[in-house]
């Protein structure tokens, strides 16, 4: 009986460990979004410049009379209007502008002031547990840093970004629904996330302007470039906008607007 043949294997050539992790590694990098405004760093400028001639002191239209009532303030600006907000703050303010006064309220005190805010239950147990904070570890002082304000409940990196910049002269970018809108509808720094949107803002805002920017686009988002439909006739920068969304290309007179009446916001 013949002995049958034993087929060799034919030995696959096998990849050197170098290549092996060389194509790991590229596997494991993560993609870096390349990020591009629409504009240019010169029509940023005039962008920016124009805001600055239109309202040369913008401001932030929540009422408070100190750095604690304005953490509180915004705090539970959070999916409500800032004219709300001052319509239930007002009285609470009178009687409580301090940590102390405030915890003296309790829940169910603060909840009577704040009734008329969406989520106001929720939100009054994070102020009175934002006032236990504030007293235990900070001796009843706003703290200054963003590491320790998004340590208060109820205060998020927007929250804190206002405070740092409304209270403590801090230049900071908070990104509302309003910035938010206004930098993807503009193809100015378009992103998925208020925190990418803020990181795409700080790179392409002038270091010169950027002290005022949250407040310019907030209120450039509240009364011109409004969300259902923006009043692109009364745009001081129609000419130079990138909106898909835009219907007026001639911009409109570069006057100073009024000053802003804080507490008549029209949302």
């Amino acid at each position: 009986m013949a002995t049958p043949k034993i087929k060799s294997k034919t030995s696959t050539p096998q990849k050197s460990n170098h290549a092996t992790e060389r194509q790991g590694a590229a596997k494991a990098a993560p993609k870096v979004k390349r990020f591009k405004s629409a504009y240019s760093k010169a029509e940023m400028e005039e962008i920016f410049r124009r805001f600055s001639v239109q309202r040369p002191e913008p401001k932030g239209e929540l009422e408070h009379v100190n750095p604690f009532t304005l953490v509180v303030a915004v705090a539970l600006s959070a999916q409500a209007t800032d004219a709300g907000v001052n319509k239930a703050t007002r009285a609470l303010f009178r009687i409580a502008d301090t940590p102390e006064k405030m915890l003296a309220l309790g829940e169910e005190g603060v909840t009577q002031y704040i009734k008329t805010i969406g989520l106001y239950r929720n939100k009054a147990k994070n102020v009175i547990a934002l006032c236990r904070m504030l007293i235990d570890e900070f001796g009843s002082e706003v703290p200054k840093t963003r590491e320790e304000l998004i340590r208060l409940p109820g205060v998020g990196r927007k929250t804190a970004n206002v405070v740092m910049s409304m209270a403590f002269g801090v230049p900071t970018l908070a990104v509302d629904t309003h910035v938010f809108r206004i930098a993807n509808r503009l193809l100015m720094a378009p992103g998925k996330t208020p925190d990418e949107v803020e990181e795409n803002l700080l790179k392409v805002i002038p270091d010169q302007y950027l002290f005022h920017a949250h407040h310019w686009l907030i209120l450039h988002g509240r009364y011109c470039c409004k969300a259902r439909k923006p009043e692109c006739e009364r745009c001081v920068i129609a000419d130079l906008c990138r909106s898909p969304e835009k219907t007026v290309d001639v911009p409109a007179p570069l006057v100073e607007l009024p000053q802003q009446l804080i507490g008549e916001a029209v949302e």
